[in-house]
């Protein structure tokens, strides 16, 4: 049995204005009455709400982030040598910040950007509206790139990781145009 394609039609669920889509975008604003809008597989085209961080300078592409307030419950810590799981745990005991990159770059770029953020987070301050590069992380990919995150943090501690485990919870991601 063949599945049935379903078209959706792109277009601001607020005014009716056509979205000037391009391959892989996931989420826009409309150009008409600046409505953030998100792509789903199972509900068409939604309301999305669009941050746009004050730090964006005046005339700059902002970069599309998905932040996700974040909680990591190590489960299994085992090293070769060291044991940094003192350090590990004092860190994941309070939630965090996670900013998962929404643009287009390689994954280990995605990865060190996320981690700079995690470590060291931005100022979360509403500005207004600019451009920003398209969006093409679907907020489903969330976790998995968060994981990495997690694991890249991991890995950098002072002793020689053997094996990480944990659990992550992500809560509802919002969508943050950051400088």
């Amino acid at each position: 049995m063949s599945e049935r394609v379903r078209l959706i039609p792109l277009q601001c669920p607020r005014c009716s204005t056509p979205v000037a889509a391009q391959p892989d975008e996931v989420a826009w604003v409309c150009a008409q009455c600046g409505q953030g809008m998100l792509l789903s597989d199972e509900e068409g085209v939604q309301r999305l709400d669009v941050f746009f961080s004050s730090a964006v300078p005046s005339g700059k592409v902002g970069n599309p982030f998905w932040v996700a307030r974040g909680v990591v419950r190590p489960l299994v810590r085992q090293t070769y040598q060291g044991d940094a799981s003192q350090e590990m745990h004092t860190w994941w005991a309070v939630p965090r910040l996670f900013f998962i990159p929404a643009f287009r770059l390689k994954i280990e770029e995605s990865v060190a950007l996320g981690v700079k953020y995690l470590l060291q987070p931005v100022r979360m301050e509403v500005g207004s509206p600019v451009p920003f590069k398209p969006v093409v992380v679907s907020p489903e990919d969330l976790v998995p790139l968060a994981e990495f995150m997690v694991m890249n943090i991991e890995a950098e501690r002072k002793d020689a990781l053997r094996e990480f485990r944990f659990e992550i919870g992500l809560d509802s991601p919002q969508l943050w145009i950051l400088p």
